[in-house]
């Protein structure tokens, strides 16, 4: 393959190098015919075929033939781009060499370059941009993306910074360091959590926010400090210091929260405020009974976001919003494509986890299993081994990004034929949060049926997770081709390369029936593994944690990048 036009830039690093480009290409490109009018023309004749894939065709139903073949048809057909002669691998170096100019053709069917003298695949970055053009003019989205996230970010690196004699004057003066607890061989800041009358659906996902890092470092550096925002909540009711009904606040809460469980106390704490307060958020499910741990997660972010920034925008995806969806905000991207025309409508949507299906894979795994069951304060082990289906998250991710055909009973309006088809389609990530959270669908709902199951099949699942194949610009171009051209979501950055790669941090388990089960969470704390059951806090080994029950999963970037300041003071 060969370049008809300057590559990119390569990092220093990289030995590889580019091959040299197409003599006959680039001549093409400086002569009379040039590029610019056989595009002008080659836009007209681009055809959009289900799942995205262009062809050239000068009428829908043409069906091309080589001149010298015909009737008999080729795989391959290549046209001329400076006389339209289509001609199949065995004519075109002849049609080439007879023609003076006449080198360089398009693959009809692939919409490719292709030159017939050097009988190889060349490549042009003008080329590309003018068919995925083309190909995404016709698929006008019908919801835009967001513009306050889905801008260029200019990126910078992290660099070391250690203190000088004046900084750490100013530290060593207003600060005092934290008392490491003597004897205890739990990391600082892991507590448990007292069950409050089936509260674990709530301990196990506060443990895995206590200690998500972003989250962490945010409320640990007094980014959102309590005393202050009690203080602006009563300035806006009046000026009111001690009379009438305090602000509900679960930043507020989560604030205390923090502070509490890094300070140098070990005994099991008492989320009995921020449990009420979430009650006073959440009405409808203010109660006693057991609740679902995912449920609890997404309606304690949306409470987060509510109180804390009335006064910014309210879009999740907006760089200014609340600390909740800055952490675990993403963007999904929805492709449906008309199967008769091609034509695409795309939609974007803010998300603050994935909900995904478990794959059906049917082969089976033999995996060890350990459990706890606790009864009048008493907890008794169980330890076995047992045959499980499994499914893995790579599995489900594929099936979450997988095309897949709409029913007869969905068919979308396209708006090209101005009916409702039948269509395709495809989901894929746009936009990668800094946490990444992964919600198993465990639990089954039959309308038919009127009944609720539990699927108990094993997942497995990796401590290393590389998002780059689930993302818009990968799924673009396994359906556009390969191309040159920028795809959405493209960062010409060498962060975006570590971007993708994320660490697992947390595991959200439940064990049981759909109605009388249990949570509890593993936490990875320097590179060592420790079970939060409630109020109990044990190390437990690798293999203890992958034979879990997954329910809910959270991942962190492996590598962060700061945001370069866009108020920088001239030197």
């Amino acid at each position: 393959m060969k370049l008809g036009s300057p590559p990119p830039p390569m990092s220093s690093g990289d030995p590889l190098r580019p091959p040299p480009p197409c003599p006959h290409l680039a001549g093409y490109r400086s002569n009379a015919h040039g590029l610019s009018k056989p595009f002008r023309s080659l836009q007209r004749c681009l055809r959009a075929r289900p799942p995205g894939r262009a062809e050239i065709r000068r009428d829908p139903h043409e069906i091309p033939r080589c001149g010298p073949c015909s009737p008999s048809p080729s795989s391959r057909l290549y046209a001329c781009l400076a006389c339209a002669a289509v001609s199949c691998p065995s004519h075109a170096p002849a049609h080439a060499a007879a023609r003076p100019g006449h080198e360089i053709a398009v693959d009809v069917d692939r919409a490719e370059l292709f030159c017939c003298a050097c009988r190889d695949q060349v490549y042009d970055r003008d080329f590309d941009a003018a068919v995925v053009l083309a190909q995404n003019i016709p698929s006008s989205s019908s919801a835009s993306p967001p513009s306050g996230c889905l801008r260029k970010r200019r990126r910078v690196d992290y660099r070391p910074w250690t203190p000088g004699p004046v900084e750490r004057a100013v530290v060593g003066k207003g600060s005092s360091p934290l008392p490491f607890p003597g004897g205890s061989e739990l990391p600082q800041g892991l507590r448990g959590l007292n069950n409050l009358g089936n509260t674990c659906f709530m301990n196990s996902v506060l443990q895995a926010l206590l200690h998500t890092p972003p989250l962490r470092n945010y409320f640990l550096s007094d980014r959102h400090n309590r005393y202050v925002c009690q203080q602006n909540g009563r300035k806006k009711r009046g000026g009111n210091a001690d009379g009438g009904e305090s602000r509900v606040c679960l930043a507020c809460d989560l604030d205390a929260m923090y502070s509490a469980v890094f300070s140098d106390e070990r005994l099991p704490y008492s989320p009995a405020r921020f449990l009420y307060s979430w009650w006073q958020h959440a009405s409808n499910l203010a109660s006693y009974e057991q609740q679902d741990a995912h449920e609890f997660f997404i309606s304690m972010l949306d409470g987060i976001h509510e109180k804390v920034d009335e006064h910014k925008p309210a879009s999740p995806g907006n760089e200014e919003c609340c600390i909740a969806h800055r952490v675990f905000s993403g963007i999904l991207r929805s492709d449906v494509t008309c199967t008769i025309c091609g034509f695409t409508s795309t939609t974007y949507d803010p998300c603050v986890d994935i909900s995904l299906d478990l794959d059906s894979n049917h082969s089976s795994i033999k995996v060890a299993s350990s459990k706890s069951h606790a009864s009048n304060g008493e907890t008794q082990s169980i330890s076995g081994s047992q045959n499980f289906d499994i499914s893995t998250l790579r599995g489900c991710l594929e099936r979450f990004t997988r095309p897949e055909r709409l029913g007869s009973d969905q068919k979308f309006f396209c708006q090209h034929c101005q009916v409702r088809q039948e269509s395709l389609k495809q989901m894929s990530i746009r936009k990668l949060p800094l946490v990444t959270c992964f919600h198993i669908k465990r639990f089954e709902h039959s309308s038919i049926r009127k009944m609720s199951r539990k699927v108990d099949r094993y997942l497995q699942f990796p401590f290393s997770l590389d998002m780059a194949p689930y993302s818009s610009s990968s799924i673009l171009r396994s359906r556009f081709g390969n191309r040159m051209f920028a795809f959405d979501g493209d960062e010409s950055d060498e962060s975006t390369e570590f971007a993708s790669e994320f660490e697992l941090f947390a595991v959200v388990t439940h064990s049981g029936k759909l109605d009388a089960g249990h949570y509890v969470t593993f936490l990875r704390l320097n590179n060592l593994w420790y079970k939060c059951d409630d109020a109990w806090i044990t190390h437990v080994s690798e293999n203890i944690v992958r034979a879990s029950q997954a329910y809910m999963l959270f991942y962190v970037q492996k590598k962060l990048y700061y945001k370069a300041s866009e108020h920088v003071a001239p030197s």
